[in-house]
């Protein structure tokens, strides 16, 4: 892997990995682009105790522009874009409208691939294996920033999901605080160490592969399941199976085995509901351990968790009044039957 930064017209960081070592990147930014203004703030909810970003200047961002305008493609023809290059492996950028910035954290836009027409599940292994790297890299760079707590990579896809720009993309969100979702897994892992003596993460894979029923891929470093308690349709968590913090923990050989299974996992998920059937959208989170919380990284255990918001062919799962207001989900597919289907549509 190469990495090469650069800086846009405006300020904002841009950083390309290639394949090749030999890639050269010197393309500059023309664009007149007037300085980031952004009013990103954090509240905090004192019933909830969470905290919500204020950021009412993303009203003005880029909504679902035809392809020949989309700004996450190479500048070619005389038209420029957020890549100043005529062509890239991968890219990643400060998003121009970001939830958090300054001392909220930083928000950055994952250009996975050049080609607009295409999604992360046609990408090959080794180009797959660059985004990890990519991710794994800024999640190291991230870390480093004095506001940040915790690194979240994460891709939507799909309109259903809320997606405003069609080309095969993620985010990184570096939040300054520790995500409620964390903080409720890293109590349950607290709670389940002192009450058995054993790590919950170790205790979970385990016993997810000694049941075997929700189980939909395993290799020698990997395991996919899902979940016993499933809040979505379709929902796999994807595990290593040595237990680490973060991205930056994985060893060579998880590493090498991910690609493999990452896009078996994605292919998967475009054949559930059948041939014809558009494609599945989704989202595909890492939980990664926060930076700032030493005593408790060692028993966190990264994961990623794939899920769909499309419970059958035209049918989208909604949260509707008890998941919204409550945050009691109502799951219409047995995980058993979910993890199934998973494995009927293997390729």
């Amino acid at each position: 892997m190469k990495k090469t930064s650069t800086r846009l017209a405006d300020g904002r960081e841009l950083i390309y990995y290639d394949i090749r070592d030999d890639t050269v990147r010197t393309a500059a930014d023309p664009r007149p682009l007037p300085p980031v203004a952004t009013t990103s703030e954090i509240r905090h909810d004192r019933l909830l105790g969470d905290d919500v970003a204020i950021a009412s200047h993303r009203q003005a961002r880029t909504y679902l522009p035809p392809a020949d305008e989309c700004p996450l493609c190479p500048s070619r023809d005389g038209r420029h874009t957020e890549i100043p290059d005529s062509s890239y492996d991968v890219a990643v950028f400060e998003n121009r409208f970001p939830s958090l910035a300054g001392d909220s954290g930083r928000c950055e836009v994952v250009c996975f691939t050049a080609d607009h027409d295409t999604s992360f599940a046609d990408l090959t292994e080794e180009h797959t294996a660059l985004v990890l790297d990519a991710w794994t890299d800024r999640t190291a760079d991230l870390s480093h920033l004095p506001s940040v707590e915790q690194v979240y990579c994460f891709e939507n896809r799909g309109v259903e999901i809320g997606v405003t720009l069609g080309h095969p993309h993620g985010q990184i969100y570096a939040f300054p605080f520790t995500t409620p979702r964390t903080a409720r897994m890293l109590d349950s892992v607290a709670r389940h160490r002192t009450a058995t003596g054993r790590n919950l993460f170790d205790d979970v894979l385990a016993d997810e592969l000694g049941d075997g029923k929700r189980i939909v891929l395993e290799t020698d470093d990997w395991a996919a399941f899902v979940p016993y308690a499933a809040h979505w349709p379709y929902e796999v968590h994807l595990y290593p199976k040595r237990r680490v913090p973060d991205l930056l923990a994985l060893d060579d050989a998880a590493r090498a085995g991910f690609p493999a299974v990452y896009l078996e996992l994605l292919r998967r998920f475009d054949r559930i509901f059948g041939p014809g059937a558009p494609p599945t959208p989704y989202i595909s989170a890492w939980h990664q351990a926060p930076f700032t919380r030493p005593a408790e990284r060692a028993g966190f255990g990264l994961h990623l968790e794939l899920f769909t918001v499309r419970r059958t062919p035209g049918k989208l799962k909604f949260l509707a009044g008890s998941e919204s207001g409550m945050s009691v989900f109502i799951n219409d597919v047995p995980p058993e039957d979910a993890a199934r289907r998973l494995r009927e549509v293997a390729s």
